[in-house]
């Protein structure tokens, strides 16, 4: 009998891992709150924040980011619980934090934010997971804006790093453990040198020149002796934005920038940009890293946040995977490789991208194909917010279901900062013929704010069309700027890109080296594609993702290094083969 109850629990428990979620997907599904200004809500309120920094304290993912009100933590990098704290002490102010600073040191947690005086107090914590902070001290006198603290544990020994100009470069001092005051001197740690680096050139494809490019985000990680100063460009509300690094064997001086660099890209695909971020360790010692992902549709600053995986290689090289990025992706606990280099993708492929659609209406020029055509820019908005308004999705097919992503978009919202007790409502509906429907995700009870929800199915559906009914938004039209549906077609995948061309001014003649122009032959079967890159045929760490067309122009080369490069197709049904590497000096 004890045998048959132990066979049970172990049944049991097995039933649970597998019924557990295993992926999520970009952006981060958390309630972020509205921006605080009223002047950068003149072309209509949004959702916006930026600047995320996650520290692992006590086996807790603790996220901070700009303007929040507060800030979340989770114990599985999927739930984000949201704790409500305003840091600010003068009540003038109608924003809290920007592009905060958070560290862990000697069994507490600390938070400085923004600044350019010396009136802001540094807080701690030993127990974060409520609003439960006392001030460590007064104030910093040496002030910082994007400021970013690292510990060094092995010297005990406390350091700041701060900067966000287009003119200066990123400083650094150490700061007495004691005092928490800087008594040495503050030195030039990084600057910019877009004459060199083309992903660092200010615009949206690495060419205007009417503004300097920003420097800004410092981050330090320290790995295997050597301290990693990460810093974001060229500006936030580009898709090219990007993090760089430059490695050091001092923590303040002779910092050299890594030859594969940027080491946080994402210019294409529906969730673009990855800048101005921080790298963190999950419970089983895995790197990650999360940065910005831009929309700026609204305003400048509307943005929200991606984690990707992250790691070092075996040369010591830091490097960050963001291909297929923002498609499911693999949680910590499901993650058995150490080497992040290759991704955590799980092959769940889109399927309707650019598909039919139908809709209950729609807002003047927000066209119902906005919702599907893979750009969070761009959305479709139904006539009202009310009950039963809809939105349907044809695959083509019959396909396997495994994942849906709902990506709400801000229209004639109401809202100016943190909201609490907002939640959205909706169920959706699968079909094969599209006249008989079954409920596949019902959230008509839900009681939580999801503006990028993510549905991992317990079990795959099998169905043509999905439909999505609304019950309850939590402001504002029933609007979407993706409605993204991912698991596996029933057709066949692409065969492998040819006529891959890569063209670039030869290093013994005139012309543009920091600008690369790619060809291939257009691939029926393809939705979009990845092209690799890098400065080593093993470490084309590098992606970026192109959908519909049969070129791309790369302004983020480097002008004096060589590259390597590689291509994929890929459609609903999976993806091909990458093309022979391709060397070009």
């Amino acid at each position: 009998m004890k045998r048959l109850i132990t066979v049970l629990i172990i049944f049991l428990q097995l039933q649970l891992v597998s019924a557990q979620q295993k992926t999520y997907c970009n952006p981060i599904n958390i309630d972020y709150g509205y921006t605080p200004f009223e002047s950068f809500s003149s072309q209509g309120k949004h959702r916006a924040t930026a600047d995320p920094v996650i520290v692992n304290f006590r086996n807790k993912y603790f996220l901070f980011s700009t303007n929040q009100e507060g800030y979340w933590w989770s114990d599985d990098m999927l739930h984000w619980k949201f704790v409500y704290r305003k840091f600010l002490r003068d009540d003038t102010y109608t924003h809290d934090l920007n592009a905060p600073a958070v560290w862990a040191m000697k069994n507490t947690l600390y938070v400085y934010g923004s600044t350019w005086k010396s009136d802001f107090p540094i807080y701690k914590s030993t127990n974060p997971t409520v609003d439960d902070w006392q001030i460590a001290v007064d104030t910093l006198k040496v002030g910082a804006w994007d400021p970013a603290f690292h510990y060094d544990e092995s010297k005990d020994k406390l350091y700041l790093y701060w900067g966000s100009s287009n003119m200066w470069p990123l400083l650094g001092t150490e700061i007495n453990i004691k005092t928490m005051q800087s008594e040495g001197y503050t030195v030039p740690i990084v600057k910019l040198f877009p004459e060199d680096h083309g992903w660092e050139r200010f615009g949206e494809y690495n060419d205007n020149v009417f503004l300097q490019p920003f420097i800004e985000g410092a981050w330090m990680t320290k790995h295997n002796g050597k301290y990693y100063m990460q810093y974001g460009a060229p500006a936030t509300e580009f898709s090219g934005y990007a993090d760089g690094v430059y490695v050091s064997n001092n923590p303040l001086d002779g910092f050299e920038y890594q030859s594969h660099n940027p080491f946080s890209y994402k210019p294409g695909g529906f969730a673009r940009g990855a800048g101005h971020g921080s790298t963190y360790q999950d419970n089983f010692g895995n790197w990650w890293h999360v940065s910005t992902i831009f929309i700026s549709t609204k305003n400048n600053f509307e943005r929200r946040l991606g984690i990707w995986p992250a790691g070092f290689d075996k040369d010591d090289v830091m490097y960050c995977n963001t291909a297929y990025g923002d498609y499911p992706t693999l949680l910590p606990e499901f993650a058995k490789a150490k080497d992040f280099s290759g991704g955590l993708f799980n092959g769940w492929m889109l399927l309707n991208y650019q598909k039919p659609v139908r809709v209950s209406s729609t807002l003047g020029g927000f066209n119902a194909n906005f919702a599907v055509d893979e750009d969070i820019k761009t959305y479709w908005s139904a006539k009202t917010g009310d009950k039963g308004e809809w939105f349907q999705t044809d695959l083509g097919e019959v396909s396997t279901i495994n994942a849906i992503q709902i990506n709400y978009a801000d229209q004639d919202v109401e809202f100016l900062g943190k909201t609490l007790g907002k939640f959205h409502q909706y169920i959706i509906y699968g079909s094969n013929n599209g006249t008989n429907w079954h409920v596949i995700v019902d959230k008509s009870n839900n009681d939580v704010d999801v503006p990028h929800d993510y549905i991992e199915l317990k079990t795959p559906k099998q169905a043509r069309f999905l439909k999505m009914q609304n019950i309850k938004m939590p402001t504002g039209k029933f609007a979407l700027s993706g409605f993204r549906v991912f698991g596996k077609g029933n057709g066949i995948k692409p065969n492998m890109v040819e006529n891959f061309t890569v063209l670039r001014s030869s290093p013994k003649k005139y012309g543009e080296r920091r600008s690369i122009w790619f060809k291939w032959q257009q691939n029926v079967l393809a939705d979009g594609y990845v092209i690799y890159w890098g400065k080593s045929p093993n470490k084309l760490y590098g992606s970026i993702m192109v959908y519909g067309k049969n070129e791309y122009f790369f302004t983020g080369a480097d002008r004096a290094d060589a590259y390597y490069f590689q291509i994929e197709a890929f459609n609903n049904n999976g993806i091909s083969p990458r093309s022979k590497v391709v060397f070009v000096e």
